[in-house]
This record gives structure tokens, sequence and C-alpha cells, in this order.
């Protein structure tokens, strides 16, 4: 099943699922913005429950490969002139190199096949300087956790990923260093990331 299938199927229980526990994840991640005018990647905006907490100043472009999710995230951003949805591949972005300012990535490195793609991707987007947010689940270096594991061997086909590791995706992506890494949830299985992105030249 495709993970356009899954979340068109997802899409009218998504936000019962997921609203409540992430509330106050996606508030404090979203507090970090650092940009009072620019453009922000929202990448996997899904149905759009960071809305609600985007400052205002930046321009904000929210990207998902759903199109029923998109349509919930365009009731939810309603009466917001800074707010732009766009249909993509998360994998495969359709916007230049160094376009945003900020990216942000909740819930979506470990939804989509391919983690250090995406995150390729974004580092590719993001201006020298600017800054990635996410708020995901990551097994850490050497960590055994079988359940995880065993679990993501049907998790994997339906809607996400156990068993990612941040650091092993994040080595593919040599121009963002880890700026800030919290534990927030089930034990430190979910994360708090900040990440710069560097000159290469550094």
């Amino acid at each position: 099943m495709s993970l356009r299938h899954t979340y068109t199927l997802f899409a009218p229980i998504y936000d019962l699922l997921i609203a409540r526990a992430s509330t106050a994840l996606r508030r404090d991640s979203l507090q970090r913005l650092e940009v009072t005018a620019g453009d922000v990647l929202l990448t996997g905006i899904g149905t759009g429950l960071d809305i609600p907490h985007l400052p205002q100043g930046p321009c904000y472009i929210g990207l998902d490969l759903t199109p029923a999710m998109l349509r919930q995230a365009q009731r939810r951003s309603h009466g917001r002139n800074d707010i732009r949805l766009h249909l993509g591949d998360a994998m495969q972005l359709p916007y230049r190199d160094a376009s945003f300012d900020a990216v942000v990535l909740h819930l979506i490195l470990a939804v989509v096949p391919q983690p250090e793609r995406l995150l390729a991707e974004a580092e590719r987007v993001l201006k020298p300087g600017g800054h990635i947010l996410i708020v995901d689940k990551f097994l850490r270096p050497g960590q055994r956790a079988p359940l995880r594991r065993l679990l993501n061997l049907f998790t994997r086909h339906i809607a996400t990923r156990t068993d990612v590791v941040l650091e092993d995706v994040l080595a593919c992506c040599t121009q963002l260093h880890l700026h800030l890494d919290e534990p927030i949830l089930a034990r430190g299985w979910f994360r708090r990331i900040e990440l710069r992105k560097v000159t290469s030249d550094k």
C-alpha cells in the first residue's frame, strides 16, 4: 500500500488519533522558529495541526503528498494569508536550492520510506544559517529495542517506521549540525531536534 493511499484512508480520523497527543510537542517546537520574516517550509504538513501554533511574520509553505490531508489543512488555514499549501513529494521537493530560512519536519522523518533522502532534500532547500525543527521518534545508535524493531515489520507498511536512527540519517547531510537534542516523550523515544546548516567551507 502506498503512503498516499494509506494517509488518504487515515485522513478522516488522523486528528482524532494524533492531535491531542502532539499539540504540546508541536507548540513547543515551533516556539524555536527564529525568523520574523522569511520563508518557512512545513514538509508533511498533513491536516495542518501545526498551523494554530505558527507565529505571525514568516511566509509559510505547507507541502504534503496526500490531497485528502491537504484539504483539511486548507480548512485549518482559513483566514490566514501567510500560508500556501502545495501538493508534492517530500523526498523530491519542487523548490530551488537555498529557498527557505527554516524547515519544519514534524512526525514525517519516521513516516517516509527513505528518511535520508527527505533530510537531504530539506538540507538542499535550506539557506546557509537556517535551521530545521524536528519532532519524531528515533532509536539511539546501537539501541536494541527488539519490540520496536519487531513492530516496524508491520507498521512500516501501514503508516510509520519505528526503527529510524536519527544519527544514521544525519550522516548523509554534511552541512547539517546538531544544535539541540531533547527527549520529550515515551522515555526519550520521541525527541525534539534542531539542526543548523553551515556553509561547506566551515
